[in-house]
């Protein structure tokens, strides 16, 4: 079997993953057409007797630690061999998300890092020191399933956030998000009203920024890479431990958004 059929179902997810990992689709997207025009250039840098997604992801972090970070012109068909293994994105933040998000075993995720046992769980304590860290927001949920909204609320609770409120529809997200500015959005794609939380999103992106989270039963069709598309992403149905971990990259990336608006200032 070639590497490109091992590798293509596994695309949609590492989109997924490397936008988690930039804060940013165009960003992310980028990272991966550069793993995939590695691969074209050298076949051999793919271990075929291991599982296919473990070992995409294997690749992609060689590639993602060579390069820099968010960079606006991200180079292709990097010769990830020749590169120095840097942590130019922390370690521990990609250990979260490949445990937490991906869903890899800790074996599996200190493989795809290069790490070995010792310093992956070294890891992981460091990732949750950070995540503790943040700062609490105030935040607002777009979820037409009673039950589901309770549960995404009793969670940002218990990470010490704010719920401002619950809308089910277009209107009442636009009104309750606008109304109540918050920091943090997590969004149903479908609405109990038949409309769209994309829609609703959008409208309430167009009023002020905020880290918006999508919580979707079908994240592959928002993965294409071919339009403009969310940055976090959450499949149904999901574990807390996911959840937990979107949110804190969302919420990194937003106060490093931040941070550098008062250094320009």
């Amino acid at each position: 079997m070639s590497v490109t059929s091992l590798i293509a179902p596994q695309i949609p997810l590492l989109r997924r993953y490397a936008r988690a990992l930039s804060g940013s689709q165009k960003s992310g997207d980028a990272y991966v057409v550069a793993l995939l025009e590695t691969l074209v250039a050298d076949q051999n840098l793919f271990d075929r007797a291991v599982d296919p997604r473990e070992e995409l992801y294997r690749v992609f972090s060689r590639i993602w630690n060579a390069m820099p970070l968010n960079g606006s012109d991200v180079p292709m068909a990097v010769a990830a061999h020749d590169r120095r293994l840097d942590a130019i994105t922390p370690l521990p933040r990609q250990a979260f998300l490949l445990t937490a998000m991906e869903g890899f075993d800790h074996r599996e995720s200190a493989r795809i890092l290069g790490v070995g046992p010792k310093k992956f769980a070294d890891l992981i304590e460091k990732a949750g020191k950070e995540i503790g860290a943040l700062v609490a927001s105030i935040a607002v949920i777009i979820e037409d399933e009673q039950i589901v909204a309770m549960a995404l609320e009793n969670l940002l609770v218990g990470l010490g956030h704010v719920v401002a409120g619950t809308a089910r529809t277009r209107a009442e997200a636009v009104a309750l998000a606008c109304a109540k500015r918050p920091g943090l959005v997590l969004a149903d794609i479908q609405l109990a009203d038949g409309s769209s939380g994309l829609d609703a999103v959008n409208e309430i992106l167009q009023t002020f920024d905020v880290p918006v989270i999508f919580i979707t039963a079908y994240p592959e069709a928002l993965l294409t890479g071919e339009r403009p598309e969310p940055t976090f992403l959450i499949s149904k149905p999901y574990a807390e431990d996911t959840v937990k971990a979107v949110v804190s990259q969302a919420l990194f990336f937003n106060v490093e958004a931040r941070s550098a608006q008062r250094r320009s200032a």
